[in-house]
């Protein structure tokens, strides 16, 4: 038998029915989630920061409703890589009471062209896309849609068979995390499998995730930005993009971080705050950056990268992971002296070398699906679920 057409209500398009963005900025289409306020991103003049906050990495719709069908209309901005396999298009991830319920994918949209080689960049404008969510439970219940981690999005519209209301507040605690592309969730497999977003469930906290791809370069800008947020727990994850950029030297590095953590901490005095090293990248462990494109496998689909920097040039003060490391250890055993609720967390204890040996990283730079999952899991396991880990209950 056919299925009874839905009558469809119209639900505006509020701040309180989103999470996990800091921003929403009004557009002719309906609204963009942004994870940078409109002040920091005035202060910005960096076009990869830019398209990497606009990307809603943990970013979801929530509100409470007895409908049984879910219509999203959605403009999402696609980017396409001149020689390489076409990206995949971005997930859309339904949970109902917490439990994945389905997903989706938006055709369409703007495209972002972009010639590496050439290095050009050309835009193209296309429609709005539907998505549709049907057959859910009956009854009162909670629903979330996460938007794709990597894929900018504009909010359309959102239509239900029933009416919706904001959920109310989760009664939880909030982890604010900055970090770089590996925290925004590059190759991860979905918006809810980003290494902070498992570890954020696992833990059963709400997630703000500031993870911003190639851009974790300790800008006092976003140092505000976490320091105006209302957090329970912070983490900075810092390192592997200031090597990709070859952004400083030793002699800047130690007091940078100084600096983004006294921001911080203006806003959070006593919040735990957890200093995260980088990940193993066999990479930059001892040679310096900047971080390049390697095309030599272009012509099979695949792009790399290279360090194009020189070991001997840490003689003069250039930055490896290895000296990341020593120094991010010394800037936190200095400050705990008088920080009781400030934590060190060694990158390779996440991924280390026995983990790249089994699931190497795939363009020699970021993680791969399963390697996600590990992290997260490693992650929850070592913050949340020791007991005396920097997260668990009662700190703070």
């Amino acid at each position: 038998m056919p299925s009874t057409p839905h009558t469809w209500i119209t639900t505006p398009l509020t701040a309180d029915l989103v999470r996990g963005a800091l921003d929403l900025e009004s557009t002719p289409h309906g609204i963009l989630p942004h994870r940078l306020p409109a002040w920091a991103r005035a202060r910005n003049t960096d076009g990869q920061l830019a398209m990497a906050e606009s990307q809603p990495s943990g970013v979801r719709l929530v509100f409470r409703t007895r409908a049984t069908a879910v219509e999203l209309d959605t403009l999402p901005t696609k980017r396409v890589y001149v020689g390489v396999p076409p990206r995949p298009d971005g997930r859309y991830e339904l949970l109902v009471d917490g439990r994945p319920a389905g997903w989706a994918t938006a055709t369409g949209g703007n495209t972002v062209t972009i010639d590496m080689s050439a290095g050009t960049v050309e835009h193209t404008t296309g429609p709005a896309a539907t998505l549709r969510f049907t057959d859910l439970s009956e009854g009162d219940k909670t629903v979330e849609i996460w938007l794709p981690h990597d894929e900018t999005t504009q909010l359309v519209a959102l239509r239900t068979d029933a009416p919706v209301e904001p959920a109310p507040a989760p009664g939880r605690r909030t982890w604010l995390h900055h970090g770089s592309s590996i925290s925004h969730g590059s190759d991860a497999a979905s918006p809810t499998a980003t290494w902070p977003a498992l570890a954020a469930a696992r833990g059963g906290v709400e997630l703000v995730n500031l993870g911003l791809a190639g851009s974790a370069l300790l800008d006092p800008f976003v140092a505000r930005t976490m320091r105006d947020t209302p957090a329970d727990l912070i983490s900075v994850k810092i390192g592997i993009n200031v090597v990709n950029t070859d952004l400083m030297r030793l002699r800047a590095f130690a007091p940078a971080v100084h600096g983004f953590l006294d921001t911080i901490r203006e806003g959070h005095p006593t919040a735990p705050l957890l200093v995260v090293s980088p990940i193993l990248c066999p990479l930059h462990e001892d040679t310096p950056g900047p971080t390049a494109f390697d095309f030599s496998r272009i012509g099979e689909g695949r792009l790399l990268f290279t360090a194009a920097g020189d070991p001997a040039e840490r003689a003069h003060g250039k930055l490896t992971l290895g000296v990341i490391r020593d120094e991010l250890t010394s800037v936190v055993a200095q400050r705990a002296a008088d920080d009781p609720n400030l934590h060190y967390l060694d990158g390779r204890d996440l991924y280390g070398e026995a983990d790249h040996a089994e699931l190497p990283l795939p363009d020699r730079l970021h993680p791969d699906a399963a390697a996600h999952r590990r992290m997260g899991e490693r992650f929850a396991a070592h913050a949340f679920a020791a007991p005396d880990g920097p997260f668990s209950e009662g700190r703070g």
